[in-house]
């Protein structure tokens, strides 16, 4: 076993809250992002702010491409970590690295080419489709930054440097809250971009996080060091990497993609209805901010054990990060609904964009908990390599249940279809990822092992 192995000894508990900690304050500082773009887009018209309706769950689905490249790098390095393969850890990580940015110019290249076409497809025109179109082409063009980053996260995230992959994100964020009102509305004497602005201040966050993210890497146990592809099997260690994070992309694009196709059955209603669509979405997002970094921290921990043969701390770790999601996900979803006019007031002052995330707050509070049993156990599915049981069951959460249910009740229920569709479909894929978790967690690896015996 590797010395680098530090996940494999000591307390789960402490592991779990040394490795959340960080991440809850690094997801934070990402998902503030958004809502410090729309505060100041909002400002500047109904249109505008609508027109981030369109775009976010585009831009998020996008983004989960990163978190592919990440959760792809950080657990084939987080396996061969536990198993004490240093050699192959440091080929992993800078494949992982690499790829990212190829795969973010490729992507990079079809969204500055196609970006009118697919938000006409999602029912965006006119003047919406234009403010679309002015923030889509700067954003397309510096998206391959993102993906580089993403991959030096995931080598940072496999040591469980969770600390130093915070430094990151709260560097891209500081930079984005600087330049968004320049940027956006103007200063001294600078008469701003509008809506581009916030492209604009997005691109500058990730040029500071690309500076950063290299930095740590390099002062870490795993540096960044390409000469170590030279003689190696690179198109096996591709393979390895893809596995998990080919499958992992489209995991985590999947909701983002739901919530677009969701979006586009309420344009129908008007804007007042997706712009309190996406304010409420906002507000969800930061509730499970707790989640969401439980999510991210899991993969290592399980990981390395997983690679070092400890079955019996990985399935430790899926029980009390469990308990967690069920106990925080509950009193946020309280704490939401009590509080859903104040907090909805905070991002628009337009009466029946107000109304309309209220009324979304009201029903998908409630699934929170559920939410976060999915989503963490989508991150134990691509640390031991099922990525592929976490893509199936994205797609049949979106595909089976938020779909069908909206498209068959909306006629009926109107804007209320949309909400319970995602409310239903959190609690269907939280119980089926835990029954299946627990399946490969306590009794997958001992018939596996008994095979092998044979």
């Amino acid at each position: 076993m590797s010395e680098k192995a530090k996940l494999t000894r000591g307390s789960i508990a402490r592991h779990l809250v040394e490795q959340t900690a960080p991440l809850i304050i690094g997801v934070t500082a990402m998902i503030s992002i958004g809502l410090v773009d729309a505060y100041y887009i909002g400002r500047l018209g109904a249109t505008e702010l609508a027109a981030m309706s369109f775009v976010f769950p585009v831009t998020t689905a996008l983004s989960s491409l990163g978190v592919g490249v990440m959760a792809g790098t950080s657990s084939v390095v987080s396996r061969a970590i536990g198993a004490g393969d240093d050699e192959r850890a440091s080929r992993c990580a800078a494949l992982g690295i690499l790829l990212g940015l190829a795969t973010g110019i490729v992507v990079a290249a079809a969204l500055a080419l196609f970006h009118d076409p697919l938000f006409t497809l999602l029912q965006a025109d006119g003047a919406m489709l234009h403010q679309i179109g002015l923030y889509m082409l700067p954003f397309a063009l510096g998206f391959p930054l993102l993906l580089t980053i993403s991959g030096m996260n995931g080598v940072l995230r496999a040591q469980g440097a969770a600390r130093r992959s915070t430094m990151v994100s709260i560097s891209f964020a500081l930079a984005n809250w600087v330049l968004d009102p320049i940027l956006i509305d103007g200063a001294f004497g600078f008469a701003g971009f509008g809506i581009a602005g916030a492209a604009y201040a997005t691109i500058g966050g990730w040029l500071l996080g690309l500076a950063v993210g290299f930095w740590n890497v390099q002062r870490g146990e795993i540096p960044f060091h390409p000469a170590v592809l030279r003689g190696a099997h690179v198109a096996r260690g591709v393979a390895d990497v893809l596995r998990v994070a080919v499958p992992a992309a489209f995991t985590n694009s999947i909701n983002p993609v739901g919530l677009a196709v969701m979006t586009g059955f309420l344009a129908s209603a008007g804007e007042a209805a997706v712009g309190g669509f996406g304010v409420g979405g906002r507000l969800q997002t930061l509730a499970v901010v707790p989640l969401l970094g439980l999510s991210g921290s899991i993969g290592a921990i399980v990981g390395q054990n997983w690679g070092a043969q400890r079955y019996d701390r990985a399935r430790l770790a899926m029980i009390q990060a469990g308990g967690f999601c069920v106990v925080y996900g509950l009193l946020a979803g309280a704490v939401l609904y009590f509080a859903r006019e104040w907090f909805a007031g905070q991002f628009s002052e337009d009466a029946d964009t107000i109304a309309a995330a209220m009324r979304y707050l009201e029903i998908s509070v409630w699934g929170y908990a559920a939410y976060g049993l999915f989503i963490m156990g989508n991150g134990s599915f691509n640390a031991i390599d099922h990525a592929s049981t976490a893509l199936t069951l994205s797609l049949a959460r979106v595909l089976l249940v938020m779909v069908p249910f909206a498209l068959l009740l909306q006629p009926a229920w109107g804007s209320d279809a949309v909400y319970g569709a995602e409310l239903l479909a959190n609690l269907a894929g939280g119980a089926v990822s835990m029954l299946l978790a627990w399946y490969f967690l306590a009794y997958r690896h001992k018939a596996k092992a008994a095979a092998e015996a044979a």
